[in-house]
């Protein structure tokens, strides 16, 4: 597999017209959250069949049924979570799962808390929706990020009904243990609040970690956690809009028999059919991803070591995210800077509400990881 994937060169990927790799067509892309080696042959193979099968009308029921069981199936095999599988509904994307949790299972009116650097929709969706946002940055202790609690319960204090919270954590990389999200859930019940539990990235987690879904904890986060997942992130699937809402607890399940058609309405066939395919066949696939994945997240460090060392990196404990410290480079917006200069497109840490820092996806084949971390060092020194 890491010879195949070496194989991939830019002229292909270029050629493949994804935003990722047409937006900036002079630049190496590693702004956007997919990666770079296609996906599992048994769901290609799946796809072909349904497009010859003329899979194309409207979503039907026995569909949305398979893909809450192999789901359900991945879920209890890979986390040791049990799940009905009548509880988890399909959706287009993650962000319909935020917007449905705002909308439903928040209190009318209250205040989004997200914990920063966040996913950068996360910071723009609440205030569509009509709501104000309370950004608590993450703490920083013994180079680990981690929940600042106190800065949470003040958040619930001002007013906050809703936390936001990313397991993995996209972008800082974090697989929190599950005395962290226990310290988190009693802070979110002694002010009665909500979770949105944000799991898409739970596939990818790194050797020496282990994902818990945080409303597995217990009775108590089961029912104040709405939770959303997706294979399109460990099978490279985002275009193909299929999510899965996980409910658990029965008055939420009530309030989705009421409200969730429309939610539901925007989940596509051929999505929710490569989804049930990556769980029910595509673990083979997502090791050896993985295992090459791990590499990257390593070779990614010795490359800064060597070529950018003023850059500040931890390896990821999930994802395929790197977070980098670019503060010390004095930059005033070292996304653009890298852009113009190296040839190198990367997110802006501002947009995830961490000015000085850029979002780098290291999910692409190694020689060009290596090409992009050289152009990276060769446009700073040059200024």
């Amino acid at each position: 597999m890491s010879v195949l994937f070496d194989a991939i060169d830019l002229d292909q990927l270029r050629g493949h017209g994804s935003v990722k790799w047409s937006l900036y067509p002079d630049a190496i892309g590693a702004f956007i959250a997919e990666m770079d080696f296609g996906t599992a042959p048994v769901i290609t193979e799946a796809l072909h069949a349904a497009v010859d099968a003329g899979a194309f009308g409207y979503l039907p029921a026995a569909l949305a049924d398979e893909l809450g069981t192999a789901c359900a199936d991945w879920i209890a095999t890979s986390y040791g979570w049990s799940v009905p599988a009548e509880r988890i509904r399909p959706l287009p994307d993650v962000i319909k799962g935020l917007e449905v949790a705002i909308e439903h299972y928040s209190r009318p009116g209250s205040k989004v808390i997200v914990p920063v650097p966040a996913y950068m929709p996360f910071l723009q969706v609440p205030g569509s929706l009509g709501r104000e946002i309370l950004e608590v940055p993450l703490a920083r202790v013994d180079g680990e990020y981690r929940f600042d609690l106190d800065a949470i319960d003040a958040a619930f204090t001002e007013g906050g009904h809703l936390l936001v919270l990313c397991n993995p954590y996209n972008p800082a990389g974090r697989v929190f243990r599950t005395d962290e999200l226990e310290a988190v859930a009693a802070v979110v019940e002694r002010h009665g609040g909500r979770v949105f539990a944000d799991e898409i990235h739970a596939p990818l987690v790194h050797p020496g970690h282990r994902h818990v879904p945080y409303a597995s904890l217990s009775d108590v986060t089961a029912a104040h956690t709405i939770t959303a997942t997706s294979a399109s992130k460990a099978w490279n699937l985002p275009g193909l809009k299929c999510a899965q809402l996980v409910l658990s607890n029965d008055a939420d399940a009530a309030v989705w028999e009421q409200v969730g058609f429309l939610a539901e309405h925007g989940a596509a066939n051929l999505g929710v059919i490569a989804n049930t395919v990556a769980y029910r066949e595509g673990r083979g696939w997502l090791e050896e991803v993985l295992s090459y994945l791990d590499g990257n997240r390593t070779a990614l460090a010795a490359l800064l070591a060597e070529h950018l060392p003023e850059v500040g990196y931890t390896p990821p404990e999930g994802t395929y995210i790197g977070w980098l410290d670019c503060r010390a480079l004095g930059l005033d917006d070292p996304a653009t800077f890298f852009r113009e200069r190296a040839g190198v497109a990367l997110t802006d840490g501002a947009a995830c509400g961490s000015p000085g820092f850029v979002r780098m996806i290291f999910a692409t084949p190694r020689p060009i990881l290596e090409q992009a971390v050289r152009q990276l060092a060769a446009g700073y020194r040059s200024r």
